[in-house]
């Protein structure tokens, strides 16, 4: 897809962050876009954003929550319907839990799993059969740097990530087998300034501290949205498989290539100096 203008683009997680700024690149890229977020407020605000980015930007938006299988699959079909058609599809929509192993409840576990992971499922299962009428078309699943490696305190999160990876790499390779005019690029953020950190479900405030981990997270999140919404961008344009955002990614996944399953040593001696949270 290297060529957006005039197709039709859906974003989840679209209020803030990595979603609302890819609402914007993509209208400027002329691009209809199509955004869905449980927060209707910042999503409203999100659509005036992206029409404002291009003159004559067509931005429809509904509250969906990517977490409820029948919802997302009733909102591929309108985006469908309304937009003519659907070329490009960002499952973006994710949520952090900062919990050991130990501490987390099962209700913390399901209630991320549900976004993170299903929501990614939900979304490439509901607008895939769209991409495939259109003959043409890219979906996009956000994933993390906590895809590549785990660090202590977000097995939740690290499981789901991984997750999303595993799940993107194999539909890639399907569609490829297949012959088919889609693809599927896997995302991989690094430290992005966003409101997930602020905004997560917390289980080690009583060890770290919530304002503490906010703190952390402000240090070592040296992306701004806007770049990693433009790194997303030219991925889909150029096919790529992966895209590792920031420099923080990048050094990531090299240091999970060079040394295996040695890194886990690395983190367990970071989590001791207060690098990662515990």
């Amino acid at each position: 897809m290297r060529q957006l203008a005039g197709r039709v683009a859906a974003v989840t997680g679209a209020a803030s962050g990595i979603g609302r700024a890819l609402a914007v690149a993509l209208a400027r890229e002329g691009m209809q876009v199509a955004i869905s977020d449980v927060n209707e407020s910042a999503l409203a605000e999100t659509a005036r954003l992206a029409a404002a980015a291009r003159s004559g930007a067509r931005i429809t938006s509904a509250r969906v929550d990517v977490a409820d299988r029948a919802a997302v699959h009733a909102w591929a079909d309108r985006v469908a319907g309304e937009h003519g058609g659907v070329h490009l599809v960002v499952n973006n929509a994710g949520v952090a839990l900062g919990a050991t192993i130990e501490r987390m409840t099962y209700d913390d576990l399901e209630w991320l799993f549900g976004i993170n992971f299903w929501g990614v499922v939900h979304g490439t299962k509901a607008f895939l059969p769209h991409l495939l009428a259109a003959e043409e078309g890219h979906i996009v699943n956000v994933s993390s740097v906590f895809g590549l490696i785990a660090v202590p305190g977000q097995g939740a999160y690290n499981a789901a990530k991984f997750a999303v990876r595993g799940y993107t790499e194999c539909l890639r390779q399907e569609l490829e087998l297949e012959g088919r005019r889609v693809s599927a690029t896997c995302v991989h953020p690094g430290g992005v300034k966003t409101n997930i950190a602020r905004s997560a479900r917390n289980r080690q405030t009583e060890l770290v501290g919530s304002a503490e981990l906010a703190r952390r997270f402000d240090e070592i999140a040296r992306t701004t949205p806007d770049d990693a919404a433009l790194a997303i961008v030219r991925g889909v344009q150029r096919g790529a498989r992966r895209v590792l955002i920031g420099a923080d990614a990048r050094a990531i996944d090299l240091l999970q290539r060079l040394t295996g399953s040695g890194y886990q040593a690395l983190t367990v001696a970071a989590a001791r100096r207060g690098l990662v949270a515990p």
